[in-house]
């Protein structure tokens, strides 16, 4: 395979079956996971431990980091010990085995904060009577989580920055929107958030073959949504993520 050895956290998850899918036989992978993945080379670790997990960097260019406790409901010991300890670890661990780039999954749940006002109560609400048009959040926007898995995920971006500039690690955050296991929306907050499986791995394979040049960034993902408040100019322009889904489609 001529492409780059590709180290994927959390391969067993929703995202990560989906990511194996579209890479395998393409790129050369290697899961690092809690348990065993038939047909795929994996490490097993816990990426709270970073003796552990270490050697499944070695000989690795990229790693997609999208291990995690995700939700608003999870306990903060879990976050505390998978998303915040576990995303250092894995930067770090990345950094000693001289890693080229690291794609950390972030989440639109660091702006989610923004969604307790107007308009964008009344986007997530289904609430559409009299939006024309509002304010589209970016990738400058200051942050706004609304729960502690929010704030990690903040906590991870600002650790990937640091990294790109102290270590010359290229790290691309990817603000994934809601991935479901029924690939539709099925909420009215659905029609402004979701993301396509096929979408996501369509972003998550332009942040692995994006220019090397590239240092650092952070990118909302979402699909064509009619009511979505996250930008998706930038995406387009720097990755060149073209959704390819849209939510209204469901209706």
């Amino acid at each position: 395979m001529a492409g780059p050895r590709i180290l994927v956290t959390g391969m067993s998850g929703l995202i990560g079956g989906a990511l194996r899918q579209r890479l395998e036989g393409r790129y050369a992978l290697r899961a690092l996971n809690r348990r065993e993945l038939a047909g795929v080379e994996c490490h097993r670790g816990d990426i709270a431990d970073l003796d552990q997990i270490q050697p499944a960097f070695r000989d690795v260019e990229i790693v997609v980091h999208l291990a995690a406790a995700a939700g608003g409901g999870v306990p903060w010991e879990r976050i505390h010990r998978d998303n915040l300890v576990g995303t250092y670890h894995v930067f770090e661990a990345a950094r000693r085995a001289g890693v080229r780039r690291v794609i950390f999954a972030s989440s639109g749940a660091t702006v989610t904060g923004y969604e307790l006002e107007e308009p964008y109560a009344a986007l997530v609400g289904g609430k559409y009577d009299g939006l024309t048009t509002w304010p589209m959040l970016t990738h400058e926007t200051p942050v706004r989580p609304a729960a502690l898995y929010g704030v990690s995920k903040v906590y991870g971006e600002a650790l990937g920055r640091q990294y790109a500039d102290e270590h010359g690690l290229s790290v691309l955050s990817i603000r994934i929107g809601r991935v479901k296991a029924e690939d539709r929306p099925t909420t009215p907050r659905d029609f402004s958030v979701w993301l396509s499986q096929r979408d996501v791995v369509q972003i998550l394979e332009r942040a692995i073959e994006a220019p090397a040049a590239l240092r650092h960034g952070i990118f909302f993902a979402v699909s064509d949504n009619r009511w979505s408040y996250r930008d998706l100019e930038h995406a387009r322009r720097v990755l060149g993520f073209a959704p390819q889904d849209r939510a209204e489609d469901h209706r």
